[in-house]
């Protein structure tokens, strides 16, 4: 069994775990040179599941333009964090597909909460 510190762990999997953290410095997310969110805010969550995943920055939603946000149909549940949205970035008639996400349900009371994420792979965060 697999503990690390400070770090939550998923009851039913000790080696599924996390680190949230706040972000060491400002950070930004971008599309088509379109500025999506702006955060000072902003926390980075450090996951170990199946695999050692890229860290994940979420951003307030008072710090997201959500105007550029809608709401999909996807839904997704992690066992650790809990039950997501996702989201559609939209600029200028441009749309790319659940680009976001948020979790809306969390498996307990976690810092996530309302925060939202963006795919690195579609939308530049930094």
């Amino acid at each position: 069994m697999t503990h690390v510190k400070n770090a939550v762990h998923n009851p039913n999997d000790p080696r599924h775990f996390m680190r949230i953290v706040p972000a060491a410095e400002p950070k930004v997310a971008v599309l088509a040179d379109q500025k999506i969110a702006e955060s000072s805010a902003a926390i980075v969550v450090k996951e170990v599941g199946r695999d050692i995943y890229d860290p994940v920055i979420y951003f307030p939603r008072d710090d997201v333009a959500m105007d550029l946000l809608v709401r999909t149909e996807k839904t997704t549940h992690c066992p650790l964090k809990g039950d997501t949205e996702y989201f559609d970035v939209v600029i200028d008639n441009e749309r790319v597909p659940d680009a976001a996400w948020s979790y809306v349900e969390m498996v307990a009371g976690f810092e996530l909460q309302d925060l939202v994420a963006f795919d690195a792979r579609v939308i530049t965060v930094s």
